[in-house]
């Protein structure tokens, strides 16, 4: 099995992410800020402007490209609708331009980013309301398969809180496994995975490369994820096909502890225990 020197890998280039800890639940971290040059937008295709701010007050100029990009750009509804993962591009200045797309209502922003003078990772988030009638969605239904045009994408794995697990999506087409899957940020999918009520920001991890002797491009896609803790979270899985990159979205909600694994945590917990100490 080669999956020791894998292991090894992941753990030593995502040393600095933070395990478990939800990322972009804030605008500020470690002295690196999140400045959008406006937080009310209209609805509709628009151009996005912003900047990250260091200690020093400066936007930042120098990054640590992570998944071949300095920073990864996330956007989503609060009701996690809308989901859009793209890419800025920076000047000269420290200045990051992209293009979105919105509807009404309130939006998150995040950026992930390696700042060069920072040792690891860094998610910072910021709220933006777009102006309109807002129409908010319910939260889709938990399921294992998510299908967008003629592609479905199966999701095996369970998702449990504060322990890291593995998460395989395969990816058909017409019924049929896809086995050419094309690289997409190094890897031949990203996953992004947010928890319903904070939208906290979890960083997961693919598993392999592609070019690596050993991952195969599909059907099956395989990541490590952590979460932060039990409840729902949405799941996004950007993959490119022929030229083209889709997202799967899941509901998923955190697998619970047999009593045996933890005892104490057992329906007897519930009993004679009321909070007394």
């Amino acid at each position: 099995m080669n999956s020791h020197a894998g292991h090894e890998h992941a753990a030593h280039s995502h040393a600095g992410h933070g395990g478990a800890q939800a990322g972009g639940l804030s605008v500020s971290e470690s002295g690196y800020t999140l400045e959008l040059d406006a937080t009310i937008l209209g609805a509709g295709p628009q151009t996005i402007t912003f900047r990250v701010t260091g200690p020093d007050g400066r936007p930042v100029t120098e990054y640590v490209p992570e998944h071949e990009k300095e920073l990864h750009f996330i956007a989503v509804r609060r009701d996690t609708t809308g989901f859009q993962h793209v890419h800025p591009v920076r000047d000269g200045k420290g200045v990051w331009t992209t293009e979105l797309t919105l509807t009404p209502g309130d939006w998150k922003f995040f950026t992930d980013i390696h700042p060069a003078a920072h040792t690891g990772t860094l998610t910072l988030g910021a709220d933006v309301a777009v102006a309109g009638a807002y129409d908010p969605r319910p939260l889709p239904e938990t399921t294992g398969i998510a299908r967008i045009g003629d592609y479905a994408v199966t999701l095996d794995g369970e998702l449990l809180a504060g322990e890291a697990s593995e998460l395989t999506l395969t990816v058909s087409r017409d019924g049929h496994p896809v086995t050419d899957l094309e690289p997409y940020l190094a890897a031949y999918g990203h996953l992004v995975a947010l928890r319903v009520g904070d939208l906290g920001y979890l960083h997961v991890h693919p598993e392999g490369a592609p070019g690596d002797g050993v991952t195969a491009p599909g059907p099956e896609i395989s990541f490590m994820a952590v979460a932060p803790s039990a409840g729902t979270y949405r799941l996004f899985l950007d993959f490119q096909h022929e030229g083209t990159v889709r997202t799967a979205e899941f509901t998923v909600r955190t697998a619970t502890k047999t009593a045996t694994a933890a005892p104490e945590h057992g329906h007897h917990a519930h009993h004679g225990h009321h909070g007394h100490h």
